[in-house]
This record gives structure tokens, sequence and C-alpha cells, in this order.
């Protein structure tokens, strides 16, 4: 079981640059998928960036070449780097590990971009 807590959210001006992390805890970290996933208000919660167990990622094209997903297995961290940030970024952020039949999620951060 993995339990995840998401930090670095806040307000930032359009244009900027933001780091998100996921802290996560519980056995076997590093055989699960992770990815952020982001949900504005009124809107469906959407997949932005995955990296595998085995390091390999893929964005959705909204975020592509503005952020970068990353892990790092031994301090159980998976963090996300957030730049050139605009206003429809705004969203509640949420991490997720996922492996087969098993699924969890943090409770989400804020980030607000402002134009």
């Amino acid at each position: 079981q993995v339990q995840l807590v998401e930090s670095g959210g806040g307000l930032v001006q359009a244009g900027g640059s933001l780091r998100l992390s996921c802290a996560a805890s519980g056995s076997i970290f590093s055989m699960y998928s992770m990815g952020w996933y982001r949900q504005a208000p009124g809107k469906q919660r959407e997949l932005i960036a995955v990296i595998t167990s085995g390091g390999s990622t893929n964005y959705a094209d909204s975020v592509k070449g503005r952020f970068t997903i990353s892990r790092d297995n031994a301090k159980r961290t998976v963090n996300l780097q957030m730049n050139s940030l605009k206003p429809e970024d705004t969203a509640v952020y949420y991490c997720n590990a996922f492996w087969g039949r098993n699924v969890y999620w943090g409770q989400g951060t804020q980030i607000t971009v402002s134009s």
C-alpha cells in the first residue's frame, strides 16, 4: 500500500516556474508507475504526466515541453517541474501511483497562475 502527500503548490505569475513534490510511503514504491493529474473547477481530472517504474515518461500535449516529471526511488519521491506556467494551468494537482489493480491518490495541492 502507498500513501501520497503532495507539496509545493501556491500562487505564481504567468511565465513563472514551480516545482511540485509528492512524498510516498509504503511497500514496493519502486514497482509503481507515478503520475501527475490536475483538475480545474468544473472540469474532469486529466492526466498530465507519467513516469513508469523503469523511468519512461509521457506527457499530455498541453504541458509537453514545459513540465518535467521525475522520480527518486530511494527517497520515495516523485516531482513535477513546471515552467512557463500559463493561467490555464490553474488547477488542483494530484499525485498518483498505480500498479496493476493498485491505485493510490494524494489529496491534491492548489496551483494558481495569475495573468
